[in-house]
């Protein structure tokens, strides 16, 4: 009884934690993407240069202590590491810097409630589905670009060199077209490359299935509209008979 209260107390508080610091780590997650950017598209003074290595550094800490608080927190830690693989990774590995920005998928989440909580009942699970994964891809395919273009400028061979040449690559690889005009040359680029490939065979895993739904939902509407028409018919040929023999008991 007591090991039960002990844990009902511990989830208690790792749910408090999460709830009170995920939306700041949301913002510092767009913090970060603005960091990572902006050394990308403009040329910085070294003092501005100076000033990004100090933001990158704080928001790394700040990454590392929320990371540390929940491990501190979680009834099950070992658990917890285990299913947190990637945010131990993005601490540990700083060649990994840009994934922390995957937090901005929470911003899909919630843009996707947010919109749809006021029409609820008036949309089917399928598109709100679709909306969720729409939105969270365009995440996706926006820190995959962006962390594929830090990970391969300053490589000698490198044939992604501008934020451009990364998004069309990853407009590419997401949907497995795969045209072969940009790929990566470093090792951590091909690691960013194999995982966006992943995410692009299960995006076409969810469109397939949500199309496949809404197709089978029309024909459920038009098979029970069918059923009900048959329904109606044979309701009135019942009326119809009816009075033709009260019509026949008549002439009779």
């Amino acid at each position: 009884m007591v090991e039960r209260l002990r844990a009902a107390r511990a989830a208690d508080g790792y749910a408090r934690w999460e709830r009170r610091t995920d939306l700041p780590l949301l913002a510092l997650a767009l913090v970060f993407l603005v960091v990572l950017l902006l050394p990308l598209l403009v040329t910085l003074q070294p003092w501005q240069q100076t000033a990004l290595s100090v933001a990158s550094a704080v928001i790394w800490a700040v990454f590392a202590l929320d990371y540390a608080a929940r491990l501190f927190l979680a009834p099950e830690r070992w658990r917890f590491v285990r299913t947190h693989p990637l945010d131990l990774l993005v601490i540990v590995l700083p060649m990994l810097r840009p994934l922390r920005a995957l937090r901005v998928l929470r911003l899909a989440r919630l843009a996707t409630v947010l919109g749809f909580a006021q029409r609820r009942a008036g949309r089917s699970l399928h598109a709100r589905v679709s909306a969720y994964v729409g939105s969270a891809v365009m995440v996706v395919l926006g820190v995959a670009a962006v962390a594929m273009l830090d990970a391969e400028r300053g490589a000698e061979d490198a044939n992604i060199i501008s934020l451009q040449d990364a998004l069309w690559w990853a407009a590419s690889t997401v949907t497995t077209v795969g045209y072969g005009d940009r790929y990566p040359t470093t090792g951590l680029g091909r690691i960013i490359a194999v995982a966006l490939m992943v995410v692009g065979i299960a995006l076409l895993g969810v469109v397939t299935a949500t199309v496949a739904a809404f197709f089978v939902s029309r024909l459920q509407d038009v098979q029970e509209a069918e059923e009900r028409t048959e329904a109606t018919l044979s309701d009135v040929l019942a009326e119809l008979r009816e009075v033709r023999t009260r019509l026949d008991a008549l002439d009779r």
